[in-house]
């Protein structure tokens, strides 16, 4: 079952150009690695090989992650978010119920998230929680700590 994820235009190019990357240039220094390992004599006690080998694996597993993601991504345009209630790539102001804090978050994609910039996954607990609710309405979102309210304030785009 593929999972459908939303991405800005841009959070799905980096992953594009990342996945051609590893594709072209990374295979290609994977191979140098390996052959420059392989040369360097028995193959059965060649730490270098089993290592770059090692690290082949790796990025292979890594292209394939990648190419699932882009294959499963849709691009999410701001003149599509609907503002009557909190959703993907809106921009809400959020008060802490409890201790009156105000924060304010961009919903993206795991692979966007990035919470100096203030971008939160929609996955993610707070994500979840806010997701949908329109502006008045209690968000109670379930954290390792507990449970916490957060009234939603405002649903912008930014």
């Amino acid at each position: 079952m593929s999972k459908v994820s939303y991405y800005t235009e841009e959070g799905l190019q980096r992953l594009k150009d990342e996945l051609q990357d590893l594709k072209t240039k990374g295979r290609a220094d994977m191979a140098k690695q390996i052959a420059e390992a392989r040369d360097k004599g028995d193959l059965s006690e060649n730490a270098e090989y089993d290592a770059a080998k090692d690290a082949q694996g790796l990025m292979e597993m890594r292209i394939s992650e990648l190419e699932k993601l882009v294959g499963d991504a849709r691009i999410k345009k701001q003149e599509d978010v609907d503002l009557s209630k909190v959703s993907v790539l809106s921009t809400v102001k959020i008060k802490n119920v409890k201790n009156g804090m105000v924060v304010k978050y961009t919903l993206v994609s795991e692979n966007e998230a990035d919470l100096k910039s203030g971008k939160i996954s929609y996955e993610s607990p707070i994500g979840k929680g806010v997701l949908n609710k329109k502006i008045g309405e209690i968000a109670e979102v379930k954290a390792p700590a507990g449970t916490m309210e957060f009234e939603i304030l405002d649903i912008t785009l930014e």
